[in-house]
């Protein structure tokens, strides 16, 4: 898929079975290098906000979704200001770190190809 989530190899290699075992430790060793699940943070939390395919998929984000992502984001600003991240049993896990804002931001993509397609139609009167 090309945009601005860029294009993913994540189909194929979720293909193959070889390919998915060998990339998975890569990729959750990375994750955890990144070091955003030591602040509590999730990796939509990361999105960048000023973009608006992600202002407009965090308005469709259900109450709760929102509520959490406030706290996530206000505990991370305080363990900042504290100069240390979380306690341990305070990080996100691997298994809680889902992606819940790119699907909304992907719905929104396709919307805005369709609504492209759309509003360049021209009727023609015969």
């Amino acid at each position: 898929m090309f945009g601005p989530l860029g294009y993913s190899l994540a189909p194929y290699i979720r293909s193959s079975r070889t390919l998915t075992n060998w990339i998975t430790p890569i990729a959750n060793w990375y994750a955890n290098a990144m070091g955003y699940r030591k602040y509590g943070f999730k990796y939509d939390d990361l999105l960048i906000e000023e973009n608006d395919q992600v202002q407009r998929a965090l308005n469709r984000l259900t109450p709760r979704e929102q509520y959490d992502r406030a706290f996530r984001l206000k505990r991370a600003s305080q363990a900042s200001v504290l100069h240390a991240p979380l306690a341990k049993e305070e990080w996100t896990p691997a298994s809680e770190d889902v992606r819940y804002l790119a699907p909304h931001v992907k719905d929104i993509l396709k919307e805005e190809q369709e609504r492209k397609l759309w509003d360049n139609t021209v009727v023609e009167r015969k």
